[in-house]
């Protein structure tokens, strides 16, 4: 079975694959970028703190409650150019538009006002972004029906969007460059004129090449618009009920939450210990050392860790994978132990081929077994099929332990007494820093693959659904 090829339907031609990796090079560049560009609301446009805190956690609030509705309008939608593409093309061109605006902030601006312009132009910008991503995540689940076609799929598409994680860190270096940019405020206004321009133009190529299932005949489809709009929220709420009772997706969602969410726990962490452990405070000297560790850990994941992943799930299945790549993981969060050593700086690379198997193999495997339980939804629970609302539901879930990592992540950090008004830490204060890093995504991770022992939906029965959805429609 583990060697059964794709067949001629179930294969995603190469154009169709690139376009739909070009699309998730936008889905990471335009966070990461955003991630990146929040640090200079304090820097460059002289935010308060506080107030930098509720602009970053404000709008993800917001931003979780339009997930499953656009995921639901995607899933119900009727047109001739299928169920998501013309949403993933409206998206493309407002989310890049809106990020540009978002940032044409003026540091002359009083900051009342400034905070009250980027809040409002957040929620503006989500909007557009959640309108090209959750249709994009739907229409990744139903491009191929083939059970490896759909791991190969995922991983080409997710070695594209590492591309993005190896531009981002270098963001920090361009932005404070006084040779390129004649203040932090003139780079960050420049600068997100290219990123939104880049996503505009690379996020129209899937909605122009990628193709979806044929849903011109799919049945029971809501009718969307404004006069159904308390009963397409009723419909809403029982899709969201028969997703959550879809006990392989809780298993999906789970693992993903400790491994993605104890990885981002601890994210910032490597900075403050190459910085002050490594190089004991010294900004000057840690110079570009973070920036590269991040980098060549986004190579590493694209190039060597997906492929990988990829070839040992078509062999001996997505669970057992999944295993595997947590396990490696595992291994390269404890050897950061001897890694980050302030004696020889080149060691921090050593870890990074092992840890790039917690989040490499994850998202390539997760996506990938979502599709597959979309295929057991519809079995279940009949048409229409549900990839929009899949896909929302795992990424506000994503999206839940990115907001409780960073509230946790400073409450780690207060408990190993980290003074970050101080030019040096304790050594005490380091040794439960360092302890924590390794700790925090080695127990998550552990739990994750505990969680997953039990997941049923193997290839065999994957293949089995299958069958029985093409005899229950009528194909050939």
């Amino acid at each position: 079975m583990a060697n059964q090829q794709a067949s001629a339907r179930g294969k995603v031609p190469l154009l169709q694959k690139s376009a739909f990796g070009a699309g998730h090079l936008v889905l990471n560049l335009l966070p990461g970028a955003l991630g990146v560009f929040m640090f200079f609301l304090l820097t460059a446009f002289g935010m308060n703190p506080f107030l930098a805190g509720l602009l970053g956690g404000l709008p993800r609030i917001f931003d979780a409650l339009t997930d499953p509705i656009m995921g639901f309008i995607s899933d119900n939608t009727k047109s001739n150019w299928g169920r998501r593409r013309p949403y993933i093309f409206v998206g493309a061109i407002l989310s890049g538009l809106f990020f540009i605006l978002l940032w044409q902030l003026d540091e002359t601006n009083s900051q009342t006002y400034n905070f009250w312009y980027f809040l409002i132009m957040s929620m503006v910008f989500l909007v557009g972004n959640t309108m090209f991503a959750t249709p994009l995540i739907g229409l990744g689940y139903e491009m191929t029906s083939d059970y490896n076609e759909r791991t190969r799929l995922m991983a080409f598409s997710q070695t594209v969007g590492q591309i993005a994680w190896m531009i981002v860190p270098w963001f920090w270096v361009l932005i404070a460059d006084p040779d390129l940019f004649e203040s932090q405020a003139v780079g960050v206004r420049q600068l997100s004129v290219v990123v939104g321009v880049i996503c505009l133009l690379m996020g129209l190529l899937p909605a122009i090449f990628c193709k979806g299932i044929d849903a011109s005949n799919m049945e029971n489809r809501k009718d969307i618009n404004f006069k159904s709009a308390l009963s397409n929220l009723k419909d809403l709420f029982v899709s969201i009920v028969e997703v959550s009772k879809n006990k392989p997706f809780v298993k999906l969602c789970a693992a993903t939450f400790l491994v993605f969410n104890g990885f981002q726990l601890v994210a910032s962490f490597s900075y403050f210990i190459i910085v002050f452990y490594m190089f004991n405070g010294d900004y000057g000297l840690a110079g570009n050392w973070p920036a590269w560790f991040s980098t060549i850990t986004a190579v590493t994941t694209a190039f060597l860790v997906i492929p990988i992943v990829s070839w040992i799930s078509n062999k001996i299945g997505k669970r057992k994978a999944f295993t595997i790549s947590t396990a490696l993981s595992i291994v390269g969060y404890i050897l950061k132990w001897w890694g980050f050593s302030p004696e020889n700086p080149w060691l921090i690379f050593m870890p990074i081929p092992f840890m790039a198997f917690g989040l490499g193999g994850l998202f390539t495997l997760m996506m990938s077994m979502t599709a597959d339980v979309c295929d057991l939804d519809e079995l279940e629970n009949g048409m229409p099929r549900k990839e929009g609302t899949f896909g929302a539901i795992y990424w506000w879930m994503v999206k839940l332990g990115q907001a409780l990592a960073l509230v946790l992540g400073g409450l780690v950090l207060e408990l190993v007494g980290f003074d970050q008004n101080s030019a040096t830490q304790t050594v005490a204060t380091l040794t439960n820093l360092r302890i924590a890093d390794i700790a925090i995504p080695a127990i998550t991770a552990g739990l994750a693959i505990w969680v997953m022992h039990t997941y049923d939906l193997t290839e065999e029965r994957a293949r089995e659904i299958q069958n029985r959805l093409v005899e229950r429609r009528g194909e050939l």
